[in-house]
């Protein structure tokens, strides 16, 4: 695992109702690329880009932002870092181990019903580019 940046706390946006106690796992389907299972959980130091995540997934419930805890090592994600852009600009991270659900955090910042069309048109360009591959 390389040197994370961040020692927490941490967060995950979801649109699943989750509790105190509960542990996310890898194994399912990303929000970016539905075709693939995911081999990693994911997570940051931003509340915001947690909330950023709640807001793309998938379906209709409300999204949700999670202070979560990792149960094992975990990496800087290289979709956000050095393989593909310097430094980790969005303080994100991956784990093939469980987080724990340790909280909710309900002051996050929403975004706009025009950003997030924009976010959702950015995602559907990458879908089409190649270069918008998953480092899975």
């Amino acid at each position: 695992m390389t040197h994370a940046l961040d020692e927490g706390p941490f967060f995950h946006g979801t649109k699943a109702d989750l509790h105190d106690g509960d542990l996310l796992t890898a194994g399912f389907r990303s929000n970016y690329r539905p075709e693939v299972v995911m081999n990693h959980i994911y997570f940051t130091a931003l509340p915001d880009g947690a909330g950023l995540a709640a807001e793309l997934a998938p379906g209709d419930a409300a999204p949700r932002v999670y202070i979560v805890e990792p149960t094992g090592p975990f990496e800087n994600d290289p979709n956000v870092t050095d393989k593909k852009f310097p430094g980790n600009p969005t303080r994100s991270y991956r784990s093939t181990a469980p987080i724990k659900v340790v909280g909710e955090v309900t002051d996050w910042t929403r975004l706009t019903p025009e950003a997030l069309q924009t976010w959702r048109e950015r995602l559907a360009l990458l879908r089409a580019d190649e270069r918008g591959e998953i480092i899975n």
